[in-house]
């Protein structure tokens, strides 16, 4: 067990803090359940609250330039005030809800480099806050949507990358202020017009809106702009659609509307 010395908050000789996950492995709409303990330190220490806090990596647009940071998009309390004796121990047990909207991190097993979630260990001390690094942890697809990004796959599209860019999709009922794109790269008869797809998913409790950008080349999310088509697929009859067949009819038909094809 690894216990992260927090002495930002607290100053030197403060308190420490271990958060143990039950499981690293979930669904979006799923929970962590897992136990943080603390540790006191040398002196006493008035603890104003324990939080969790989930954080991904962003790309953020800041002009002409972009860059990456961290950001956290949900935090909830696990303990309110109390007082840490010197040495004492403290463990607080938790479940926290992730949502619906998180981004994939892993898909069949296999990481999608480019994405990352973790939580963070939030400690409040005599106003200040410190924070540990982060635990990671795996969201898996839903059903859903792993049944369309295997019907991407049966049609040939080969996965390049993926990411999370800060901002909301024009049009789309969005709770997070952050979207996943997905990166596929076109097999032979989509080549000619289509130099990369994007797909994103925004997931809801029973269904999901899915975006797809066609060759993006800038301004795709806002209003007017034909290259990308928006649909949504309802989990209940997800299973009872040709989604090869759907897919391809909604590349074909963005494509002729941009003069792709």
């Amino acid at each position: 067990m690894v216990f992260k010395k927090l002495m930002q908050a607290a100053g030197v000789g403060g308190p420490q803090v271990e958060t143990v996950l039950h499981s690293s492995s979930v669904k979006p709409g799923g929970t962590v359940t897992g136990e943080v303990t603390l540790i006191g330190g040398k002196h006493d220490s008035d603890i104003k609250g324990v939080y969790l806090a989930l954080k991904t990596r962003v790309e953020v647009e800041s002009g002409d330039s972009e860059h990456r940071t961290d950001l956290e998009y949900a935090k909830m309390p696990i303990a309110g005030s109390f007082e840490l004796d010197d040495d004492a121990r403290y463990s607080i047990p938790f479940e926290m809800p992730i949502p619906w909207e998180a981004p994939i991190t892993h898909f069949y097993g296999r990481p999608l480099i480019g994405t990352t979630v973790g939580v963070a260990t939030e400690l409040e001390v005599a106003r200040a806050v410190d924070a540990t690094d982060l635990d990671p942890i795996q969201v898996h697809p839903l059903p859903a949507q792993e049944r369309l990004l295997t019907a991407f796959a049966n049609l040939g599209f080969r996965y390049h990358s993926a990411d999370c860019e800060k901002g909301r999709i024009w049009g789309v009922k969005q709770q997070l202020p952050f979207y996943q794109e997905i990166e596929f790269y076109p097999p032979p008869q989509y080549s000619r017009g289509i130099k990369e797809l994007e797909v994103t998913f925004v997931a809801g409790p029973s269904s999901m809106e899915v975006v797809l950008e066609l060759d993006k080349r800038g301004g795709a999310f806002t209003e007017g702009h034909d290259s990308f088509s928006r649909f949504v697929v309802d989990y209940a009859t997800v299973e009872q659609t040709d989604w090869e067949k759907q897919l391809d009819g909604f590349l074909q038909q963005a494509g002729k509307r941009k003069g792709f094809f």
